[in-house]
C-alpha cells in the first residue's frame, strides 16, 4: 500500500472512530489524567469531612495503590529518577487515611523507607504536600506560608499586590493564607500518625534557600515579603480591624468564584484547598457550600481501570474545539451532523461575564472559552483559538453567529502582552519577582506571562483561520517575540505541553502561518533541531525532565502526539514531503495501533516536576491533524 493510501485510511477509520465517540450533546469527553495527588487529596478531604463515600474512597485507594513503583515509590511521570518524594508523600498519607492500608502492609513499610531515605517528609518540595499535611494536624505549618492576610487589602495601585500573581496562584494561595494565618488543624480518629517521618535524615538547604518551606523565607521571597509589609503599613490609617477585614475579603473572594457546579475555578486542587479554608473559618461539615464543592469534585470523576480518578479538571472544552477542527481539517463538512452539534455545544459554551482578566481589559467584552465547561469565569487564549477555529465555517455561513466568532477574535487580540508574545489566562502578569512566591512551580504558576507555545498557536490561529497577515502590527510583533525567544539550539521552550517539540512545533506554525519565508535563519534552525532529535524509528520522543533541567530531554522512544507535532511543523515547512517526514508518517499511521505505555506518556505539562497530563485524547487529536495536513499539502503531488 503506497503511503498515500495509508493516510487515507488513518484518517477515515480515525474520522469513523471519533463519529462514534460523541456524546449526545455534541461533546467529546476524554480523561484529563494527572498522576495520584488529586486522589490522595480527596481521601483526605472526605475523611476530614467525615462524609459517607466508604466505596469511592476504596476506589481512589485502590487507583493510588496500583500505580506504587517496586522501589515503594510513586512518580509523577513514568521515566521519572527513581520517585517523586512529594507524590510518594501524598499517596503514602492518603492510603493510611483511607483505612484500607495500615502502617504494617510491605506496600507501606516500602513507602516509609522510600520517604526515609530521601530525608523525610520535611524533603517533600511540594507546598500542597505540606499543606494537607499540616491542615490535618500531621506537620508543623511551614514558616514560609504565613504570609499577612492583609495583602488582599492593597490597592491596584499598589506596587504588589493579589492580583499581580497569576489567577492560578490566587486561587490556591488565598485559601492557603487563610488556614495558615490561623495554624488551622483539624485531626479525627481516622488521621494517620506521621511521626516516624518527620525528622528522618539531616540534609540542610543550600545556604539563603529553603527548598522545603520549613526553614523560613528565603532571602529573595523575604525581600517579597518586606515589600508587601511596606503597602501594608499604609492601610494602617484605615479605621476597623486590618486582619478581620482581609479575613473577610478572603473569604468573599472565594466565594465569588465559585462555579456553578460548586468547585473553586473549576480546579479540583484549589477546590479542596477551599473547602478546608472553609472548615477554618468555622462553616460546619455539612454546610450547603461545601457540600456542593464535593458534588463539583465528584462531577470531575473518571473511572480508569476500574478505579475512580480525579481530573484536576475536565478537559471537555479543549478536546471537543481540537477535535472539531482536526475533523474538519480531515475533510468531514461542517454541515454533518456530528459538526453541527460540536458547533452548537462550543457556541453554548462561549463566556458571556467578566472575569479576573478584565481588571487589566476593562473595555473589551467577554468572548473567551474555557478549559471546562464548568469554566465560566477564566478563559483561557489557547482554548479561545481553539473554539475559533472549530466554529469558523459556522462562522461564515450563518451570519447569526458571526458576533461569537467576532467577540472571540477581539478577546484573542486584546490579550496580546506589551512585549508582543501572548499569555494563557491574564494579560500584563508578569512581575518576575513574584516567581520566589511559595507555591508549586513558582517562576511558572506565579505569573503569566508571554510563553512560545501560546504566541506560536495563536499566530498559527491568526493566519490560517483568521486570514491575517504580517501587515498588521499585532502580528509583526508576534513574531519578533518568537525569533526573540528562540533558544540557542533552535528549538523554542514550551509551556503547556512537553516541551521543546512542543513549543518548537508552535512557533513553527505560526510563524509559516502569517507568512515566515521557509528560508528564513530562524526557520532553518529550528528545522534542523528537529530533524536533528528524530528517533531511528522516525518518530520523536521527549521526557517530562526536560521541564525541570530547562533542556532538552530525550525520551528515548516516539509517543504519538509528539511525532505528530513534529511532523506537523516540518509539514509546515517543506513543500515536498523529505525522507525525514516519509519516515515519521508511516510510523505516525503505526502508532495508531499501539497501546503501550508509550501511547500513555503523559505530554501536557502543567506545573515543572510537580503535575503533568495525559490527556487520553491526544492519540487522536494530533496524529488527525498531523495526516490531515499530509494529505493537504502533499496529495496533490499524487504520493
Amino acid at each position: 500500500m503506497s503511503l498515500g493510501n495509508r493516510v487515507n485510511e488513518e484518517i477515515q477509520l480515525l474520522t469513523k472512530k471519533l463519529a462514534d465517540l460523541q456524546r449526545e450533546d455534541g461533546s467529546w469527553r476524554f480523561c484529563f489524567e494527572n498522576g495520584t495527588s488529586t486522589d490522595a487529596y480527596m481521601i483526605v478531604v472526605l475523611r476530614t469531612l467525615e462524609l459517607p463515600y466508604e466505596a469511592l474512597i476504596r476506589s481512589l485507594h485502590d487507583r493510588i495503590a496500583e500505580r506504587q513503583q517496586d522501589n515503594g515509590a510513586w512518580k509523577v511521570y513514568p521515566d521519572e529518577d527513581e520517585g517523586n518524594l512529594a507524590a510518594t508523600v501524598d499517596a503514602y498519607y492518603a492510603m493510611l487515611y483511607s483505612g484500607y492500608s495500615r502502617h504494617s502492609d510491605e506496600a507501606m513499610r516500602k513507602a516509609a523507607r522510600f520517604i526515609a531515605a530521601k530525608g523525610g517528609i520535611k524533603r517533600a518540595e511540594s507546598v500542597l504536600t505540606k499543606v494537607f499535611l499540616a491542615a490535618t494536624g500531621s506537620y508543623p505549618w511551614p514558616p514560609s506560608l504565613i504570609i499577612p492576610l492583609e495583602v488582599l487589602l492593597l490597592p491596584a495601585s499598589s506596587p504588589l499586590n493579589m492580583f499581580d500573581f497569576s489567577g492560578y496562584a490566587r486561587v490556591h494561595m488565598i485559601p492557603i493564607m487563610i488556614m495558615a494565618s490561623r495554624r488551622f488543624v483539624e485531626r479525627n480518629d481516622a488521621t494517620p500518625d506521621l511521626s516516624d517521618l518527620k525528622d528522618t535524615g539531616r540534609m540542610t538547604d543550600p545556604p539563603g534557600q529553603s527548598l522545603s518551606g520549613d526553614l523560613g523565607p528565603s532571602r529573595g521571597f523575604q525581600q517579597l515579603l518586606d515589600e508587601m509589609q511596606e503597602g501594608i503599613k499604609q492601610l494602617a490609617s484605615l479605621p476597623g480591624q486590618l486582619h478581620q477585614r482581609a479575613l473577610k475579603r478572603a473569604e468573599q473572594y472565594m466565594l465569588d468564584r465559585i462555579e456553578p457546579d460548586g468547585t473553586l475555578y473549576s480546579y479540583a486542587t484549589s477546590t479542596l484547598l477551599m473547602i478546608m479554608a472553609f472548615l477554618s473559618l468555622g462553616y460546619p461539615k455539612r454546610h450547603p457550600i461545601l457540600l456542593a464543592a464535593i458534588d463539583g469534585l465528584v462531577g470531575m470523576l473518571w473511572n480508569i481501570g476500574g478505579h475512580a480518578h480525579l481530573q484536576n479538571s475536565p478537559s471537555d472544552i479543549w478536546d471537543t474545539a481540537l477535535l472539531s477542527d482536526a475533523l474538519q481539517q480531515a475533510g468531514v463538512s461542517p454541515e454533518s451532523a456530528v459538526l453541527r452539534q460540536s458547533s452548537a455545544y462550543l457556541l453554548g459554551k462561549q463566556h458571556s461575564r467578566q472575569g479576573d482578566w478584565a481588571l487589566r481589559m476593562p473595555d473589551t467584552v467577554a468572548g473567551g472559552w474555557g478549559f471546562s465547561e464548568s469554566n465560566t469565569i477564566n478563559p483561557d487564549v489557547d482554548d479561545t483559538t481553539a473554539a475559533l477555529r472549530a466554529l469558523r465555517h459556522t462562522a461564515r455561513r450563518h451570519p447569526s453567529r458571526r458576533d461569537a466568532w467576532n467577540r472571540g477574535l477581539n478577546w484573542v487580540l486584546a490579550m496580546q502582552n506589551k512585549d508582543g508574545g501572548w499569555p494563557a489566562f491574564e494579560k500584563g502578569v508578569t512581575k518576575e519577582l513574584l516567581a520566589l512566591f511559595p507555591i508549586d512551580g513558582a517562576p511558572s504558576a506565579s505569573i503569566d506571562p508571554s510563553t512560545a507555545d501560546l504566541t506560536g498557536r495563536t499566530l498559527e490561529f491568526l493566519g490560517n483561520t483568521a486570514c491575517l497577515g504580517r501587515n498588521h502590527a499585532f502580528i509583526r510583533r508576534g513574531v519578533e517575540w518568537l525569533e526573540k525567544h528562540q533558544e540557542e539550539d533552535g528549538s523554542w521552550f514550551g509551556r503547556w505541553g512537553v516541551c521543546y517539540i512542543y513549543g518548537t512545533w508552535g512557533a513553527l506554525t505560526g510563524m509559516r502561518a502569517v507568512g515566515e519565508e521557509a528560508e528564513h535563519p530562524v526557520v532553518s534552525k529550528a528545522v534542523r533541531w528537529l530533524l536533528s532529535i528524530q528517533n531511528p524509528d522516525g518518530g520523536w520522543g521527549e521526557s517530562c525532565s526536560s521541564d525541570r533541567v530547562k533542556r532538552y530531554v530525550p525520551l528515548g522512544a516516539s509517543t504519538p502526539s509528539q511525532t505528530a507535532w513534529a511532523l506537523d511543523a516540518l509539514i509546515a515547512v517543506y513543500e515536498r514531503p523529505v525522507p525525514a517526514i516519509e519516515k515519521g508518517i508511516q510510523l505516525l499511521a503505526a502508532l495508531l495501533h499501539k497501546d503501550d505505555w508509550t501511547t500513555r506518556y503523559p505530554t501536557g505539562a502543567g506545573l515543572p516536576g510537580f503535575f503533568y497530563s495525559h490527556y487520553h485524547s491526544y492519540r487522536y487529536i494530533w496524529p488527525l491533524l498531523t495526516l490531515s495536513h499530509y494529505k493537504q499539502k502533499y496529495g496533490k503531488l499524487g504520493l
